[in-house]
């Protein structure tokens, strides 16, 4: 098995939610697992809440997610942004149109200074995302 390096996003008490829109976006469902059910809860509050949760997509990509309960340090967002690049433009554009419902667009999906078609949106769960699309090699 490969190393593989997976975002993880942390919410507070809404992943359950942001799961299920990024399992639309992805193509697959996503697979999750509470507090309670692993027997992590310190309140009944907690035993909702997703402890882990993960969507692997038809083409393998990977994105977890989780709640951080009351008691625990949470800040939205944090400073990390999630990027998903490839040569396949109708796929991600795709992802670009999902991911922009509600989303606040901060540079549209279109092509770039350097030929690639790239976007970067702050999605409607305040997670930011960078998509970008190679251009076709030039033969």
């Amino acid at each position: 098995m490969p190393t593989n390096l997976n975002p993880y996003i942390s919410f507070r008490s809404n992943a359950r939610e942001a799961l299920a829109f990024y399992s639309t976006v992805l193509g697959a469902e996503a697979v999750t697992s509470t507090f309670g059910e692993g027997g992590m809860s310190q309140s009944p509050a907690d035993a909702d809440l997703i402890m882990h949760g993960q969507i692997t997509s038809p083409s393998g990509l990977v994105l977890m997610a989780a709640d951080t309960p009351e008691h625990m340090e949470w800040t939205p967002g944090g400073s990390i942004a999630v990027s998903i690049s490839g040569d396949d433009l109708a796929e991600l554009t795709g992802y670009w149109e999902k991911l922009s419902d509600g989303a606040t667009i901060t540079a549209p999906f279109a092509t770039a200074p350097w030929g690639d078609t790239f976007g970067m949106l702050v999605d409607k769960f305040g997670v930011s995302w960078l998509i970008n699309a190679s251009a076709p090699a030039a033969g």
